[in-house]
């Protein structure tokens, strides 16, 4: 059988567009490849910086003690974390890079597809939210607890379509604020909940915290702008304290009367930005 003639040239094809991405990417500084991603965050509003910053072979970068900040501060910090572009796709037409981020004793792994659209695919487990400056940055709380995310999308930011299921075990929260308002000190054994995305908005179906002493539900959504950190909030908190709570934290609970829907069940709305909630 005599094989068509185009076939090896077909063949050649990627090895040669891999040679050649290879070549451009060995030839280029470090400091000017972490000068292209750092302008890669400040187009989104925010900036980047780590201690460490390289390539790796075939075609990859690494960095050690990244830190991702916003207006408020330091947003994500990663001990190491590390993107690759994946040569055997690339026999098919397809473009995917590989990235893994290692965050106290958790990890972030997963897969992303920048054609026809975009497609992303994120797991994270046992990252502690402790090792998640975010918390503290917005909300000026102390957090605690084992946090497990997976979810997938697909299309350009403002017509992405997907979802994000997040489970926490064995949370704490002490010191948490929305805005000036003080919320009630507690722990959970289950953290769980749902964001879908689609239609130009995240909507979060019912993430709820069970406690003890406190059950806690909120839903609403948040429109997908640029930067994320300036997104508009609309959601609603719900907090229903059982009757020993409410005695413990009485000061508490006197500044969210107004908020009292039924005994025992308040009814919060949030607003502000997602850098900066506050209380209506």
């Amino acid at each position: 059988m005599k094989l068509p003639r185009w076939l090896p040239i077909a063949a050649a094809v990627p090895a040669v567009i891999f040679f050649l991405l290879v070549l451009t990417i060995v030839f280029i500084p470090d400091e000017a490849l972490q000068g292209v991603v750092a302008r890669g965050f400040e187009r989104e509003g925010y900036s980047f910086q780590a201690e460490r910053f390289g390539k790796t072979f075939p075609l990859g970068i690494k960095v050690r003690n990244m830190v991702i900040s916003g207006n408020r501060g330091a947003l994500v910090k990663a001990d190491e974390a590390s993107a690759r572009l994946r040569f055997f796709p690339l026999l098919t037409g397809r473009v995917r890079i590989s990235y893994h981020a290692g965050i106290g004793g958790g990890s972030v792994t997963g897969d992303l597809f920048p054609q026809r659209g975009g497609e992303m695919h994120l797991e994270m487990s046992g990252v502690r939210l402790e090792d998640i400056p975010f918390f503290s940055t917005v909300t000026g709380a102390q957090v605690k607890g084992a946090l497990r995310v997976k979810g997938s999308f697909r299309g350009p930011q403002s017509a992405a379509r997907g979802e994000l299921q997040i489970e926490v075990k064995d949370a704490a929260l002490t010191g948490v604020k929305i805005g000036e308002t003080p919320l009630p000190d507690a722990s959970y054994s289950t953290v769980q909940g749902m964001l879908r995305i689609s239609g130009g908005k995240a909507t979060l179906e019912s993430l709820t915290f069970q406690g003890e002493g406190l059950y806690v539900r909120l839903r609403g959504d948040i429109p997908l702008v640029t930067p994320l950190t300036a997104a508009p909030l609309n959601l609603t908190l719900e907090l229903m304290p059982k009757p020993e709570l409410l005695e413990k934290q009485k000061f508490v609970f006197l500044l969210l009367v107004k908020y009292l829907s039924t005994p025992g069940h308040y009814q919060i709305p949030v607003k502000g930005t997602l850098a900066k909630p506050a209380i209506q």
